[in-house]
């Protein structure tokens, strides 16, 4: 056999073995393309259904919450006859008939959901319609028929099937999500898997590659080459990537600047009318309170006490959205010390009521310690202000430190565990939820003062912290406020991206 036939034949040969290495690469490519795209599509399938599950929990939460707006704007009404009840009432009914068309146009993938979907729609209608009808007999004067269809009961019963349907079309939803987000961690594992075991035969591949080439340098220096230049292009952008977020980050930090100098000058320029008009309502009881009878007196005084409550639920309403863009940084805060010097500054209240308080340890926490202080300080007073009227408050505080899971997650935290509790009137456990909403007040204005907005602070000074506020409550025999805090250190600030 001459060089020339030998060399002919190691060709073949190499050609042979070119042959069975690109056909296997060939094979191990294309299974990998074909699986990588079936386990996208089966996530992209899942992942809509998760959307769509989280579109339909959250338009159900909408059209409760607006329904319970419009049912505290007609309570409010009936009990005050006051023109600001009506105008929240107005808007939730307006926002019904918009919330039901959003929920309506979300399609369930849960048998049988759709169903139970449009008997709530169904009673939600209904309740509407009692609303309406009894604020209709409120302003045609005849309260005692609209009181009289309140005290029937039905419309609590409504609303308990309403709650009750609520929470189970709720609870499938969130059912049928934690088995998705199962199934897409299964899939994710198996994923891994099967990408772990290709990669471990196109190692192979390269090794036997590595092998046939052996010490081709010509090869390896273009490689490096072009490793150097992706290198160069990743590096390239990464800087443009980075420059184009400093200047997203930014134009965040001027729009929010915009919205806090906006939300400033507003609240300026509404309280400046509000203390005019209170400053002649003065000038006018003083220099001409004698020339006016008793009616005139008296509109003048309610005139006063309007512009007044205005003026403080601005001031709220600003201190609300101030919240998490205005705070100050987290420091160690002494509950105890805290909880001192709120029972010093609420002394002259706490003097009149003959409240006892029963403190025990408090711990030392991680906290804007002004909101802090805010937060306590509104619950103690509400535990004061709402006191039953044959016995003085007594109010206690305790602390503990438990293990709970996260919402959605199997992640375990340790939390401080702060219980407020008291003997004041208590409340129906069914408004547990609304009582932290803006604007929610479960008694008149006459019987006790405030805004209706001291609870929704509280929330968000909690959730700004990292966690979570509940009450619990009986009529007439008091009310439970239990707030958890992380022991770690958790500042929603700023917006996860």
């Amino acid at each position: 056999m001459t060089l020339f036939d030998d060399h002919l034949v190691r060709a073949k040969r190499g050609m042979h073995r070119w042959l069975i290495i690109c056909l296997t690469i060939i094979a191990v490519t294309g299974t990998n393309i074909y699986y990588a795209f079936d386990v996208i599509s089966d996530l992209a399938v899942k992942q809509r259904s998760v959307t769509n599950t989280s579109k339909i929990i959250l338009a159900l939460k909408d059209l409760h919450n607006a329904l319970l707006l419009a049912e505290s704007g007609q309570r409010g009404y009936l009990l005050t006859e006051d023109e600001e009840y009506l105008s929240h009432y107005h808007v939730a009914i307006d926002g019904l008939n918009l919330r039901v068309n959003s929920l309506l146009d979300l399609k369930t993938e849960i048998p049988g959901q759709q169903a139970r979907i449009q008997s709530f729609i169904d009673l939600v209608k209904v309740k509407k319609q009692e609303l309406m009808k009894t604020v209709e007999l409120a302003q045609a004067n005849r309260e005692a028929e609209a009181v009289k269809i309140i005290f029937t009961g039905q419309g609590h019963e409504l609303y308990s099937k309403i709650y009750t349907l609520f929470r189970e079309i709720e609870s499938i939803e969130l059912s049928m999500q934690d088995q998705l987000y199962a199934d897409m961690a299964k899939s994710q594992k198996i994923t891994k898997e099967n990408i772990t075991i290709a990669s471990l035969i196109s190692l192979f591949l390269i090794i036997f590659l590595l092998y046939l080439f052996q010490k081709n340098s010509r090869r390896e220096w273009r490689y490096q080459e072009q490793l150097e230049s992706q290198n160069k292009e990743l590096e390239n952008k990464v800087s443009e990537r980075t420059l184009e977020l400093t200047l997203y980050s930014d134009e965040l930090s001027r729009s929010n600047r915009e919205l806090e100098d906006f939300a400033f000058v507003a609240s300026h320029d509404l309280q400046e009318p509000l203390r005019k008009i209170q400053a002649f309502a003065d000038r006018m009881q003083r220099n001409y309170g004698d020339a006016l009878d008793d009616k005139g007196r008296d509109y003048l005084e309610r005139m006063n006490n309007a512009a007044s409550r205005m003026s403080q639920l601005i001031t709220d309403l600003l201190e609300f959205s101030r919240i998490k863009t205005r705070g100050n940084p987290f420091t160690d805060v002494d509950l105890k010390d805290t909880m001192t010097q709120i029972l010093e500054d609420m002394e002259v209240s706490i003097s009149e009521s003959k409240a006892t308080f029963a403190i025990g340890e408090m711990p030392k926490i991680q906290a804007d310690s002004h909101q802090i202080y805010r937060l306590f300080m509104n619950l103690l007073s509400n535990a004061v202000k709402f006191r039953k009227h044959d016995s003085p408050p007594h109010i206690s505080l305790d602390w503990s430190i438990e293990e709970h899971s996260v919402p959605s997650s199997q992640m375990a935290l340790t939390w401080h565990v702060i219980k407020l509790t008291d003997n004041g009137i208590g409340f129906s456990q069914e408004y547990a939820d609304k009582i932290f909403l803006p604007f929610q007040r479960l008694h008149g204005r006459s019987e006790y003062k405030g805004t209706g907005i001291g609870l929704a602070i509280c929330r968000r000074i909690v959730e700004r912290h990292g966690g979570n506020i509940t009450a619990t409550s009986t009529v007439g025999q008091g009310t439970c406020f239990q707030i958890m805090l992380p022991t770690t250190t958790i500042n929603f600030d700023d917006p996860i991206t």
